[in-house]
């Protein structure tokens, strides 16, 4: 019989990282809108806005943005897949979707994703704000990212219910994927509060992915010391291993 795969050291820190990138990605975005001028409305107006061409102080988020979900793709890679990866091949497609999705790629390609203008702007309308080639980046990786990452956490969940410990973690992976495709219809279907369901959207990505780190740290706890073997050493040493159903 086999126990549970080990969970290294780094899978442990890059967990670590995870959350914390959770944390500034979420801050950096509630305070930049204090610098925004007072045409600018949350309730309304999108974060991407916030570092449009003509927003003020646009660095400081392109930055923290960039860093942060670099650092949550390597979070991803390092530590979600390692430690889910004992679930099949669903935790490996969708540790790939999460990286790729809104919370991913989407993010850490806002440089090349700055709107031509905000709506806080005069004379700024929807179609002048997504005119140029940022504005078209912006709204494409917006919309396919979100529904790449609702399909990222329905292989999650699907790799959480084949792993003992993990299988209470399923249903509220399904329930959260259906939270965000709700919160990003409910966008599109009263653009006046726009700003404030993709606060809510980006604020319960954060949430959910901080979750899982906290997720992956207690179980790595509950399963013993320090390990420090390089991530995927242990769902290679499960694929080679001979299965009960074999003998």
């Amino acid at each position: 019989m086999h126990g549970p795969p080990r969970r290294s050291a780094s899978t442990r820190r890059w967990a670590r990282v995870g959350i914390t990138a959770q944390v500034i990605f979420v801050a950096s975005w509630l305070a930049a809108a204090s610098w925004q001028g007072p045409r600018y409305r949350v309730l309304a107006h999108s974060i991407s806005e916030m570092y449009a061409r003509t927003a003020p102080h646009p660095t400081f988020l392109l930055i923290v943005f960039t860093l942060c979900d670099a650092a949550t793709i390597l979070f991803t890679l390092r530590s979600v897949w390692p430690a889910l990866c004992p679930g099949g091949w669903a935790a490996t497609v969708g540790s790939v979707l999460l990286a790729l999705s809104v919370a991913g790629l989407g993010n850490l390609l806002s440089p090349f994703e700055r709107v031509a203008c905000r709506m806080a702007d005069p004379g700024c309308t929807t179609a002048r704000m997504i005119s140029n080639s940022g504005g078209k980046l912006d709204n494409a990786l917006t919309s396919i990212g979100l529904l790449v990452l609702v399909l990222a956490g329905f292989f999650l969940a699907h790799a959480m219910r084949r792993i003992p410990g993990w299988q209470p973690w399923a249903w509220p992976a399904r329930g959260t994927a259906v939270l965000f495709l709700t919160l990003g219809a409910a966008s599109v279907m009263d653009p006046g509060l726009s700003g404030l369901f993709e606060r809510l959207f980006a604020a319960t990505g954060a949430a959910a992915i901080a979750a899982l780190a906290v997720g992956i740290l207690r179980r790595s706890r509950d399963m013993g010391g320090p390990e420090t073997g390089p991530p995927g050493e242990d769902c290679k040493a499960l694929a080679e291993a001979p299965r009960l159903d074999q003998w």
